[in-house]
């Protein structure tokens, strides 16, 4: 490749990555896209099948469908698209439908790549239609902001993860009394959490005030006997 299409391939990929940037500041997969003809930009794109809810507006048919409506025409074929990821089989073969002159994007895409990576939709020659195919323009730079959201991304989720077990650890835990071995489930609990519990705190008040004639009689017969005599006492005439 001439310097001069190097330099002119490196600009249009640049355009592409501020795409990019604006995908990723509304939260899709950091992957943008530009349509030049003769140098001038014709239409832009970026990832949006998130926040779009449609699973076909990969930055490359967004330009696409743009650049065919400014153009009121299906066919580009004196369009150039950057992308700076390798296009995937739909976008692939969305491109080569649209008669688009050259594709150029910047890294490769190892797990659903259509121009070389996974398969070479481009490079059929059975299609009735060949497309100049160029990859790996500043890969680097493109491939680095996929990787930071990416690594933003999970660590995100990671902290997620920490702070829903850390609430869960707040929530009192359900004691399973059998596997206590055997201690009773008032036993576990401390005297004064028993008596608010179980409502009888007033019950012992009242009867520690009998607790000097319990003192005085030596058995619980004499106790009943000393109790029955005042209580007969009070009930004279």
């Amino acid at each position: 490749m001439d310097e001069p299409q190097t330099s002119r391939d490196e600009h249009g990929m640049r355009l592409a990555l501020d795409q990019a940037l604006n995908a990723r500041l509304v939260g899709e997969v950091p992957v943008g896209a530009v349509i030049l003809r003769e140098g001038q930009i014709i239409a832009t794109g970026y990832n949006r099948p998130i926040t779009t809810h449609d699973p076909t507006a990969h930055a490359e048919l967004v330009a696409l469908r743009h650049a065919a409506q400014l153009l009121e025409n299906y066919r580009l074929p004196d369009c150039e698209l950057y992308v700076t990821l390798e296009p995937c089989a739909m976008c692939a073969m969305a491109l080569l439908h649209a008669r688009f002159k050259r594709v150029v994007f910047g890294a490769w895409d190892p797990k659903t790549g259509a121009a070389g990576s996974v398969l070479n939709v481009f490079g059929e020659a059975r299609l009735n239609h060949q497309t100049e195919v160029v990859g790996g323009v500043m890969a680097e730079t493109c491939g680095r902001l996929l990787k930071d959201f990416f690594a933003e991304r999970r660590a995100q989720q990671k902290s997620e993860q920490v702070a829903a077990r850390a609430a869960t650890a707040d929530l009192p835990v359900a004691v399973d009394w059998a596997d206590e071995e055997g201690l009773a489930k008032d036993d576990l609990l401390p005297l004064p959490e028993v008596e608010v519990m179980s409502g009888l705190g007033a019950l012992d008040s009242a009867l520690a005030s009998f607790a000097p004639l319990l003192d005085e009689a030596p058995d619980r017969g004499d106790a009943f006997e000393v109790r029955a005599a005042q209580g007969s006492d009070s009930a004279g005439p």
